[in-house]
């Protein structure tokens, strides 16, 4: 079988950040690495964190200017980072401010997380807000000074 795209990425070198991982047709998949894999600390994103984190980062960016071009939000599996997929109708530049904007609103976010109750969520009690602040703090100082240019993964 063909080796899929992620497959390729050198995860060894592979630092923080936000980076283009694909692009297929009109979407646009970037890779937001928020923890280094592999590493020696066994250091991960833990499931209440990363649920919370996507209830949050769905949420705000789905009600943001680019709403209609937001396709898909969600955690890897290997827990070290998310996928955010969006139509090309959103640049480069746009993806990463979204991206910071929600960090800045999962960071400051207070009261009760969305989309969180028995009807709505599938996992309604698996949730921790202040360890989703903690990863929205460290992405935030991540991507402080991220540009287009470091979008691209080392080789």
């Amino acid at each position: 079988m063909k080796k899929i795209a992620s497959f390729t990425v050198n995860h060894d070198i592979l630092q923080k950040g936000m980076y283009i991982s694909r692009i297929d047709g009109d979407v646009v998949t970037y890779d937001i690495r928020m923890k280094k894999p592999n590493n020696e600390e066994n250091d991960y994103l833990q499931n209440a964190q990363m649920h919370t984190f996507e209830h949050l980062f769905a949420t705000y960016a789905r009600n943001t200017q680019y709403s209609d071009s937001i396709v898909y939000i969600g955690p890897m599996g290997c827990r070290t980072g998310f996928y955010f997929l969006v139509r090309d109708k959103i640049s480069h530049k746009e993806a990463l401010q979204i991206m910071k904007d929600s960090l800045v609103f999962i960071k400051d976010f207070e009261g009760q997380i969305p989309g969180c109750g028995k009807k709505e969520c599938g996992n309604y009690k698996e949730h921790n807000l202040n360890a989703a602040k903690e990863i929205a703090v460290d992405m935030l100082d991540v991507l402080k000074d991220w540009t287009e240019e470091k979008m691209v993964y080392e080789k």
